[in-house]
């Protein structure tokens, strides 16, 4: 079992599966807040949910109601279980955190792929593939 150290976004623990994209997420536009698919055209992840997933991807992008969308995804029962990123920008983080999301940055990334089980506690992330 692999360990990584990351930053504490929002602290906690979270278990699942994980959902791995090189590209940044956009939550506002980006992501049907009622159903948790990614729906911007032409993202590496479109098409697919991130709801109950630990969703691993570089940072956010867009509007700062992203912040907002990722809170009204948590009420809807949509949004992931967890959030790792590369770097945690302030839509994701301010998302993370009045979400109360367990998310964690300053991660290498690469070495998480889509499919391996991850388990974040607080500033650690342990991967089993």
């Amino acid at each position: 079992m692999e360990q990584l150290k990351g930053r504490i976004i929002y602290k906690g623990k979270a278990e699942g599966e994980a959902l791995v994209t090189e590209m940044p997420i956009s939550f506002y536009g980006g992501v049907d807040p009622n159903t948790g698919v990614v729906i911007e055209k032409g993202h590496q992840l479109n098409g697919q949910s991130v709801k109950d997933k630990i969703l691993v991807f570089p940072q956010g992008k867009g509007s700062t109601v992203g912040s907002y969308t990722l809170y009204r995804m948590k009420k809807n029962g949509t949004a992931p279980t967890g959030m790792i990123n590369k770097e945690c920008e302030t839509i994701v983080a301010v998302g993370a955190i009045i979400s109360e999301i367990p998310t964690v940055d300053k991660v290498d990334i690469c070495k998480i792929k889509t499919g391996d089980k991850v388990a974040i506690e607080n500033d650690t992330v342990r991967l089993r593939q």
